[in-house]
C-alpha cells in the first residue's frame, strides 16, 4: 500500500506546522503561507491549497486571512494523531473491491476479511502516535525547512 501524494502533502504540512511549534525560543506562534509550504517542498500551489483547505474542515489548523495571514496548527501536536490525520485524508474506501467489477472467488474467499483486518491493524498501530510523534528532531527540521527554499 501506498499513501496518496495528497496524504504525504498533508503530512509534511502539519510536521512543517509542528516543527515551528516546537520552537521554545519563539513566543508569537509562526504563520505558513501557501507559498512558503511551495517552496520548501517544490509542491504546487493548486495541490497545497485544497490541503490546507481540507486540514482547515478537520480542524487541524486555523487559517488567517490578511495582508499578514497564513495558517497554523489548532491543536497541540500530541493531540493530532497520525491514524486520525491519514484516514481522512486518504478516504476510508476498501482497499480490496470485490464487488465491483464482481468477482467469481468472492463466496469462497477469504482475502477480503483478511485484508480488511490488517487495514484496522494498520490505523491501530498508527493511533498509538501522534503529530509530536514527528517532533523528536524538531530541531533539525527547522533547520532543513528553513533552508530548503
Amino acid at each position: 500500500m501506498q499513501l496518496k501524494k495528497y496524504t504525504d502533502y498533508g503530512l509534511r504540512i502539519l510536521m512543517y506546522l509542528a516543527s515551528f511549534e516546537a520552537d521554545k525560543n519563539c513566543t508569537e506562534p509562526k504563520l505558513a503561507t501557501i507559498r512558503e509550504i511551495c517552496e520548501t517542498f517544490s509542491l504546487s500551489a493548486n495541490h497545497v491549497n485544497k490541503v490546507v483547505h481540507h486540514l482547515g474542515r478537520l480542524e487541524l489548523i486555523e487559517t488567517r486571512r490578511g495582508k499578514n495571514g497564513g495558517f497554523l496548527l489548532a491543536k497541540k501536536p500530541e493531540d493530532i494523531s497520525l491514524a486520525f490525520v491519514i484516514r481522512q485524508l486518504e478516504g476510508d474506501e476498501k482497499w480490496i473491491e470485490c464487488e465491483n467489477p464482481y468477482c467469481v472467488a468472492l463466496p469462497a474467499c477469504e482475502l477480503k476479511g483478511i485484508v480488511a483486518r490488517g487495514k484496522e491493524l494498520f490505523y491501530d498501530y498508527l493511533s498509538q502516535y501522534s503529530l509530536k510523534s514527528l517532533m523528536v528532531k524538531a530541531p533539525q527540521l527547522r533547520q532543513i525547512f528553513s533552508t530548503a527554499s
